[in-house]
């Protein structure tokens, strides 16, 4: 089959996103993409990807190895995502600094402290959930993947109850990769005006939380701190992953679930261990399809004998990498809870692995236990190929997840 030599057009809405998936799979270990405008390598082959990931050829600084960085990447609807001055577009000795500020908050010991809280959480949402009537439906990604996340991080970040909403609205705008120019640049100052509120909130009324922690270490260590602009990117980075991924990862793990209930069984039996369903999940249907944006440190020469020029972006396909046969074998796009290697890059890879990933899949493990001990009889409210996608190319959810918790009676 010829493949074509043209970028390929990644489409905004993620309407077809397993299609688009396998076309990049189709053309070997890269090929290039056209993202809302802007030019990329995608990354979909596995080996490759792994290599990339902890290459010092490769950085997130876009200020020092992107040459498009500046004004004609200003008006891009995805600049925040190279803009931002935290761990996430850190590179070398600067990420080093920023990572190992952020990471006592993720620490085994501060986990294993929330894990009452998370059950208390869920608790209190499946009580609430209790009260709908049977044969009624209720989305629970609304009801129950939402709000989980959201009470957790704001809770390890002190994010006061009167600003959860707005924290919720415009980091959903973060990840919608169908807003235009305008509307995300709106929605990035809306963000930054939120963030600065939570800042003066703390500052005024510091508590025993990361937030606190992070002004204390930017006010009194000027010289080996955090800068205000990364003390602020910095909130950003943790209170937006900590909540839009793991709900994506709640909501896709009931659809699977409900979709298989044969594999369902096993969970609820004891036969397979909860955790075994969150690991599949996170390959088959990660909460991040691509990560914006990696770029190359100098001339990078691919197995297949394409260069990656010094400058050009690169894309991180995780979710296509996720479900390659040469990884995963002919049963790469089945959901499989018995599947003995569930390797994946959910996570991303290298020094930039996530932080949280412990801590969601906590969260994600706890809800999916809890909400099937109380709900047994569970179902989705429509079929599982109707649930429509989120509007991006970047998060991989659904607009809603109408399900019913009890059969209607008769």
């Amino acid at each position: 089959m010829a493949l074509s030599t043209e970028p390929i057009i990644l489409d905004p809405t993620g309407a077809r996103a397993h299609e688009e998936h396998r076309r990049l799979r189709e053309h070997g270990s890269a090929v290039r993409v056209d993202i809302l405008g802007v030019r990329a390598w995608s990354v979909a082959d596995p080996a490759l990807l792994k290599e990339l990931l902890t290459s010092p050829s490769v950085s997130k600084d876009a200020r020092t190895h992107w040459p498009e960085f500046g004004e004609s990447v200003a008006r891009w609807p995805l600049a925040l995502w190279v803009a931002v001055e935290n761990m996430f577009t850190a590179y070398g000795s600067d990420h080093r600094r920023l990572r190992r500020m952020v990471a006592p908050a993720f620490s085994a010991r501060r986990i294993a402290a929330l894990r009452e809280n998370i059950d208390t959480v869920v608790t209190g949402i499946l009580d609430h959930l209790d009260t709908v009537a049977p044969g009624e439906s209720v989305d629970l990604r609304e009801h129950l993947a939402y709000p989980l996340p959201i009470a957790v991080i704001s809770r390890l970040m002190g994010v006061p109850d009167t600003q959860q909403d707005a924290f919720r609205q415009v980091v959903d705008g973060v990840f919608d990769t169908t807003l235009t120019a305008a509307e995300s640049e709106a929605n990035t100052k809306a963000l930054y005006q939120a963030l600065q509120q939570l800042i003066d909130t703390k500052r005024t009324a510091p508590g025993d939380d990361m937030t606190s922690l992070l002004i204390t270490s930017r006010d009194e260590d000027e010289e080996g701190g955090l800068s205000e602009d990364e003390l602020r990117d910095t909130l950003l980075l943790m209170i937006s992953a900590g909540y839009e991924t793991t709900v994506n990862v709640i909501d896709q793990a009931i659809t699977q679930l409900l979709a298989h209930p044969d594999q369902l069984a096993l969970l609820r039996s004891g036969q397979i261990d909860w955790n075994e369903a969150v690991e599949e999940t996170l390959r088959l249907e990660p909460a991040v399809r691509h990560l914006p944006l990696r770029f190359a440190v100098g001339d990078i020469t691919l197995p297949d004998g394409q260069t990656i020029a010094r400058g050009e972006a690169i894309l991180a396909s995780y979710a296509a990498a996720n479900r390659h046969p040469d990884w995963h074998g002919e049963s790469a796009d089945a959901f499989d809870i018995t599947r003995t290697v569930k390797e994946h890059l959910a996570f991303g890879h290298g020094v930039h692995f996530c932080l949280g990933a412990p801590l969601a899949r906590l969260e994600v493990a706890t809800a999916l236990r809890l909400l099937f001990d109380r709900f047994p009889r569970l179902e989705l409210a429509v079929p599982a190929d109707q649930l429509l996608p989120l509007g991006s190319l970047i998060s991989n959810g659904h607009q809603s997840l109408p399900v019913r918790l009890r059969p209607a009676a008769g």
